[in-house]
């Protein structure tokens, strides 16, 4: 398939360029989707289960897996969207 060329001369990204796209972008949403359900649940969870609650590295370290999982997730999932679309 040949390139395309728009009306200013600039050239259409490639497929690889576009899955790449989709990945960031659906990692960015997955990790802000994350951050808000990973420290909501941090905070609730373990704050109802050992009345004293997650503090410091220990919250951290919790949040910052849910949005590592949460975040590649949805990345790899927009990813094959893209890929389609191509």
């Amino acid at each position: 398939m040949p390139v395309t060329v728009g009306p200013y001369g600039q050239t259409q990204p490639s497929c690889f360029d576009r899955v790449k796209m989709g990945f960031m972008m659906g990692f960015a949403v997955g990790m802000a989707a994350g951050a808000m359900f990973g420290t909501f649940s941090c905070l609730r969870d373990c704050f109802i289960i050992s009345r004293i609650g997650m503090r410091g590295r220990e919250l951290m370290g919790g949040v910052g897996k849910t949005m590592m999982q949460s975040g590649g997730t949805f990345g790899t999932f927009m990813a094959i969207g893209m890929g389609i679309r191509c």
